[in-house]
């Protein structure tokens, strides 16, 4: 079982992946040209086209505290329809800028993240026996990113069962088979490889355990990177409690 600082410092790497910032920022509003996700928003980048963006909205919007839940709420509907326009409304944009300074939405945000990747990326990686914090990451890397279940079934075809030929064997052959499979896809997703390359210097570093400190995309991640993070539960402290 991971330690709550490995657990931070784990879903640190993909925070730092998604928008620049080992504790995420609960404000990105981000849209890729060609990107299948469409708009996308919050610390793990719920997506427009996948739902998870409506699902978001919708918990936030159900909760008594939200500052911005009647103002989000006009949208559930276009959300719900996974309307491409949602990409350009600029008004639409602006709110959840807004909405992501709300402890509340910070709140809603860590719940709704935690259970989608987080808590099915710990089960998948133990029910395969992989229990190093990095292989978590990695897990976790490939279900917030998407593709895990194509790239885990081809690397075990192609190179054996983790159980049976070892965690950290198994392991690098999934980064190299993922980098690879990235590399072949159409634009933005080819530039996504540096995911792969991060997760290769660690291992190439022997940082199995995600010791502090260790650095991602140039970004550290120490102690200080992760302060203001609650152990428990990912939540980050705000002045306003």
């Amino acid at each position: 079982m991971l330690t709550d600082l490995q657990k931070r410092a784990a879903q640190a790497i993909v925070n730092v992946f998604e928008t620049g910032s080992p504790r995420g920022n609960h404000s990105s509003v981000t849209v890729i040209p060609g990107d299948a996700g469409r708009l996308t928003y919050g610390r793990t980048q719920a997506t427009l086209a996948s739902g998870a963006l409506h699902q978001l909205i919708k918990a936030y919007c159900e909760c008594p505290e939200a500052r911005y839940g009647r103002q989000l709420r006009g949208y559930l509907g276009r959300l719900a329809a996974c309307d491409h326009s949602l990409d350009r409304d600029a008004a639409l944009h602006s709110l959840l800028r807004a909405a992501g300074a709300d402890p509340a939405m910070q709140a809603v945000q860590e719940r709704f993240f935690e259970r989608r990747y987080w808590c099915p990326a710990v089960a998948t990686a133990a029910g395969m026996g992989l229990s190093t914090a990095l292989g978590v990451a990695v897990v976790y890397d490939g279900r917030v990113h998407g593709s895990w279940q194509l790239l885990r079934n081809r690397t075990t075809r192609k190179h054996g069962a983790a159980r049976a030929v070892g965690e950290r064997s198994w392991l690098r052959s999934y980064v190299a088979e993922r980098r690879a499979w990235l590399a072949s896809r159409a634009e933005p997703l080819c530039h996504a490889v540096y995911r792969m390359d991060a997760f290769r210097k660690l291992m190439d570093e022997d940082n199995w355990d995600l010791h502090l400190p260790f650095s991602v995309r140039g970004v550290v991640i120490d102690a200080k990177a992760l302060e203001g993070v609650c152990a428990a539960h990912g939540l980050q402290r705000s002045s306003r409690r």
